[in-house]
């Protein structure tokens, strides 16, 4: 054994919860439930409504603690854009929990906790799935030798599906009847620059190595399209995060359509044409969303440190290992020129709440 060793038996032995911490956290954070309840308080108003956000540690805003998140994810910025164009507290209850696939975050958090949307305040629900499962599918596939296998991809599509409608079909039945909005966020695609590399596999057909960007996008593309179609189908609102992330925010082109509204799904349009254009046709507008480009000349950093999750600003709240926080505050914009804060486009939560917003209903 190393001096190394031996001093971390030592401290073990004397201080057990400490090293369980350590040794324990990058798997307690793969399923740690951060749920937070945070209420927009705005100055002079008494009416009270709730926005219910179910999902893993997007909707968390997960940022790699065990003992807190992001105060302003997602889900609470656009309570900021309700509390303004509805003249209301806006309570944002979110129930979610960091790593899970989407079969948990339908049966533990949706289905378990339906409870939070039955509330009479409820007026919006909210959620997202679907990124554990394809993260799960990408690692196995990065790791294979021999001949390449698909199927895990393939698995991790369909199960996206089946729990995305499953989730569309028991939030309209279960949710408060005066609910206005339900919205589903889809995904971006995060490590988009990291995988254009080659596979450690061998493609059965070829006998070559395969690009794994090449591989990853289209699989993510069928996610999204089923995604905003089951939405469609089902009296959802979709917010394509992958146009919002993925996109630039001008023509880069010169197709007379600027990047981030190219990218973006076309009510009703099929699944073939979804995947040609966003595979194909505009692929060389799709970029990482670590240089989200506003314009030909600046840009900014939409995803943290560990190349996935969201970036955002506004201080952290209690959530995960040491439970939750129920609190409340003033609103940091109290009213939006052209429905946009001044930092809607700077920081990844702040740009998909702005997203989610834009389908926010005139009155409560």
């Amino acid at each position: 054994m190393s001096n190394r060793s031996r001093i971390g038996a030592r401290l073990c032995a004397l201080l057990p919860f400490l090293c369980l911490l350590g040794l324990g956290s990058q798997a307690m954070a793969s399923t740690l439930t951060q749920n937070v309840s945070w209420t927009i308080d705005r100055a002079g108003t008494t009416a009270k409504y709730r926005l219910v956000a179910y999902g893993d540690s997007i909707y968390a805003g997960y940022n790699g603690s065990t003992v807190n998140a992001a105060k302003y994810a997602a889900p609470t910025v656009d309570a900021e854009y309700l509390s303004a164009l509805w003249n209301a507290d806006i309570e944002s209850v979110r129930r979610a929990k960091s790593g899970a696939i989407a079969s948990d975050v339908y049966n533990n958090k949706i289905v378990a906790e339906k409870s939070y949307m039955q509330a009479a305040s409820t007026r919006v629900v909210t959620f997202e799935m679907c990124g554990n499962d394809g993260l799960q599918a990408r690692s196995a596939f990065k790791s294979q030798t021999g001949t390449c296998n698909y199927s895990g991809m393939d698995a991790a599509v369909n199960n996206c599906k089946t729990y995305v409608a499953a989730a569309m079909d028991f939030i309209n039945a279960n949710a408060y009847a005066g609910t206005k909005l339900k919205v589903i966020s889809n995904l971006h695609y995060p490590g988009y620059a990291a995988d254009n590399t080659q596979s450690t596999c061998k493609d059965g057909s070829t006998g070559a190595t395969v690009n794994l960007q090449n591989v990853f996008l289209p699989k993510l593309a069928k996610m999204n399209y089923w995604m905003c179609e089951y939405a469609r189908q089902k009296g959802f609102q979709c917010t394509d995060n992958f146009a919002q992330y993925m996109g630039a925010d001008y023509d880069s082109n010169g197709d007379g359509v600027v990047d981030s509204a190219g990218l973006r799904y076309v009510t009703g349009e099929s699944e073939s044409s979804y995947l040609t254009r966003t595979t194909a046709t505009l692929r060389a507008t799709v970029r990482d969303a670590n240089a989200h480009f506003v314009s030909a000349s600046s840009s900014y950093d939409y995803i943290q440190s560990d190349d996935t999750h969201p970036t955002y600003t506004g201080g952290t709240v209690t959530a995960g290992l040491f439970g939750g926080t129920t609190g409340s505050g003033a609103p940091r914009y109290t009213s939006f020129t052209a429905g946009k804060s001044p930092i809607w486009n700077q920081y990844g939560h702040e740009r998909m709440g702005w997203a989610v917003s834009t389908s926010n209903p005139a009155s409560p």
